[in-house]
């Protein structure tokens, strides 16, 4: 087993920071690392790809508790597959270099403590004699039986996690320590059964699907398409298809058909002089006033106010920005 994670790829330096490149799937991103206390590290993350692994020389067995600020990251290794949205917290064992992280949004922005069993402290009492917590038996509570423990946000969480992505450089060292005692006192007083696990976590199955119906919605955005004729185009019940889709992206079929085709819509808005009935027909609507109702929906304004200022975040919340106009889809 290493004697530190991640294993080193570059210069070291203890207590960080320490930076490491990441190759990600029709992108790339970089990790910013923290040596906390022995044995535990504090990982920030910013991937701009698809798809990215851990390091190869990762080792299995860590405990790690990641938090997504913006985008949406799926943990997938060869039995589960588990979700999280923006705000959202896990607290899981690694696979190790088996694990695929996929971000389905091409973009993950978070943060993850990693603690090695064998080097970390087995009680934090050692490190602040006021706050007693046991690790391995904090990991055997929360995920001892092979689930990870998964929880949506909220306020206190979001109380947490959001002073540690802004820290001033001379603050850093000590503010970082204090924080990650505090995580894992907050964590040592939830009760197991608040894990919204069976909400988040599916399969690879399911994972594959939900991006498969993307795809196909892409190709037939011109379309009016019902659960039932997707679901028979993918060759899955509608049952299968409306579980992956909610379990995946958090939302219902129809939600998640409407809001990416307008996140479409909305590109096109912003790059090219199409006018919006013609846009609105590429996407389905023979009627311009349906289509601005939906569009204003999705994106808080109409069609026209849009185009005028198109700050608004396109593919930032729910779906791959798959290209328009003619171009595929990128890899899945």
């Amino acid at each position: 087993m290493n004697d530190r994670f991640p294993p080193c790829r570059g210069a070291f330096r203890p207590g960080g920071p320490n930076l490491y490149p990441v190759q990600a799937e029709d992108g790339a991103g970089l990790i910013r690392e923290y040596e906390v206390f022995p044995g535990i590290w504090l990982a920030f993350k910013d991937i701009r790809g698809f798809a990215f692994r851990n390091d190869a020389a990762s080792p299995g067995g860590l405990l790690e508790i990641t938090h997504c600020r913006a985008g949406r990251l799926e943990y997938e290794d060869r039995t589960r597959a588990f979700f999280l949205g923006a705000g959202d917290m896990a607290v899981h064992r690694s696979d190790g270099a088996g694990a695929l992280l996929r971000c389905p949004v091409r973009l993950y922005q978070g943060l993850s403590v990693v603690m090695h069993p064998g080097l970390a402290p087995r009680c934090t009492s050692c490190l602040l004699g006021d706050v007693d917590v046991h690790l391995p038996a904090l990991c055997q509570r929360l995920c001892g039986k092979g689930r990870p423990f998964l929880m949506r946000s909220t306020p206190r969480l979001e109380h947490i996690f959001a002073e540690l992505y802004e820290v001033p450089p001379a603050i850093q060292k000590g503010y970082y320590k204090v924080k990650v005692l505090e995580l894992l006192l907050f964590l040592s007083c939830l009760d197991p059964a608040q894990s919204q696990w069976q909400a988040r976590v599916g399969t690879p199955a399911q994972s594959r699907l939900a991006r498969a119906a993307i795809a196909h919605v892409y190709e037939h955005r011109s379309r009016r398409l019902t659960v039932a004729g997707l679901a028979q185009a993918l060759c899955v019940s509608p049952e299968q298809l409306r579980a992956a889709m909610q379990t995946v992206y958090g939302k219902p079929v129809y939600q998640c058909v409407r809001s990416y085709k307008m996140r479409l819509a909305a590109r096109l808005l912003a790059e090219t002089d199409r006018t919006v009935a013609d846009i609105a027909g590429e996407f389905g609507y023979d009627n311009s006033s349906k289509f601005a109702a939906a569009f204003r929906e999705v994106l808080g304004r109409p069609p026209a106010a849009y185009r005028r200022q198109p700050d608004a975040p396109l593919f930032g919340a729910e779906f791959p920005a798959f290209g328009v106009e003619n171009e595929p889809p990128p890899p899945l």
